[in-house]
């Protein structure tokens, strides 16, 4: 492609955080993948690049600054890689790595976190649950981001030893319930019209409160199938008939904990995407912050082995839903499923104890590698 032809793409701008441990790594992978999507598809990123996390700590100390903050908030979508990890753990300290997100969903009204859970023909093996319990597995998780416990009144340990004391409060407003629950509803529509809402309401005051609101929005979808569902019981249900669940939505505490237990499905931490979304609309699509649901793993930083498919796959969701290239997005998921069916792995997919399984192991680099090749071959043109 000639420098002039270059110079009219239409250009999208993406603020990356690659933060801790493997993030830089597989953000990187997820940008070259990004990037061949753009090329392909005759339009290009302007990447901006952000310390956050623990990193930002170290630098700064501060978990984020304010002007990052502005600066995230400003670009068409965020690509996140990982904050965190056991050198910035210690949770008596006043800045902590994870205050980074909070500010980032509470200061960019990122209230919905998507979920999508699906396993792939290739990776069953992968899983610890029985092939046959995972046929048809294909659910949504909306989680509410920006309220409940994590954004509560607390109280931090105090009093003497055998008399310490600590409170955590979770609290919930009607339009926070009412606004994540609407849009489970209206995903919901453009899958298989089922609803679980999860919750401890037999408990829990909030959890009632979630019930009643999901109950007067429900009447307002009558195509659309709403369950209640325990979260105890629905962490079972999880393991022993996921293929049940179609928009599972919950609060912020719940849908964090059952997201990541709906990632065994899967097979691998690594290989899962996620949308943080609000309401912002920008020229091309709704604003949003995307993430791999894995966390910063620094034990194995710097190895070039960190799976980057879960973020290759929210640098898929980040094209559709924010820049408005569904197609790009779409092969994208192709060339990863291809890329797969190769026989590709990273170590987190593999056992390196079977020689016979006909799979080639690569680390982070080489298989974002492969699946830019994919790309070329699902769009036609060479790569």
């Amino acid at each position: 492609m000639t420098d002039d032809a270059l110079a009219e793409l239409r250009t999208f701008h993406v603020a990356t955080i690659p933060g801790d441990g493997v993030g830089p790594e597989v953000v990187a992978a997820a940008r070259r993948v990004a990037d061949a999507a753009g090329a392909r598809f005759g339009f290009a990123i302007e990447w901006s690049s952000f310390v956050v996390g623990g990193a930002a700590i170290d630098t700064y100390g501060v978990a984020i600054r304010d002007e990052d903050l502005d600066a995230c908030g400003a670009a068409d979508a965020i690509l996140l890689g990982a904050v965190g990890g056991p050198k910035w753990s210690d949770p008596g300290a006043s800045v902590r790595p994870e205050q980074a997100l909070f500010a980032l969903r509470g200061g960019l009204g990122l209230f919905a976190n998507l979920r999508p859970v699906s396993v792939h023909p290739r990776l069953v093996a992968s899983s610890p649950l029985r092939p046959e319990l995972l046929a048809g597995v294909d659910m949504l998780i909306v989680r509410e981001l920006t309220g409940g416990i994590y954004f509560g009144d607390r109280m931090e340990p105090s009093g003497e030893p055998g008399a310490r004391r600590a409170l955590d409060t979770l609290p919930y407003a009607e339009h926070e319930i009412a606004r994540i629950v609407r849009l489970a509803f209206e995903l919901a529509r453009t899958r298989r019209g089922a609803v679980t809402q999860v919750d401890k309401a037999n408990v829990l005051a909030t959890s009632r409160l979630w019930r009643r609101v999901t109950d007067e929005i429900a009447a307002e979808y009558p195509d659309v199938r709403l369950t209640h569902q325990l979260v105890d019981s629905c962490a079972m249900l999880l393991i022993r008939r996921p293929a049940d669940f179609d928009v599972i939505v919950t609060e912020n505490l719940f849908g964090d904990i059952l997201s990541d237990e709906a990632a065994v499905l899967a097979g691998s931490l690594g290989v899962l995407p996620s949308a943080s979304l609000g309401t912002r609309r920008t020229e091309h699509g709704t604003f949003g912050l995307y993430e791999p649901i894995h966390g910063s793993a620094p034990d194995i930083a710097g190895r070039d082995i960190a799976d980057p498919i879960g973020t290759i796959l929210s640098a898929a969701m980040l094209l559709r839903t924010s820049l408005g290239r569904a197609d790009a997005a779409d092969a994208v998921e192709v060339a990863v499923g291809r890329a797969l069916e190769a026989g590709w792995r990273t170590a987190d997919l593999a056992d390196p104890a079977n020689t016979s399984d006909g799979l080639v192991v690569v680390g982070t680099t080489a298989f974002a590698t492969a699946v830019i090749e994919a790309l070329g071959a699902t769009t036609g043109v060479a790569a």
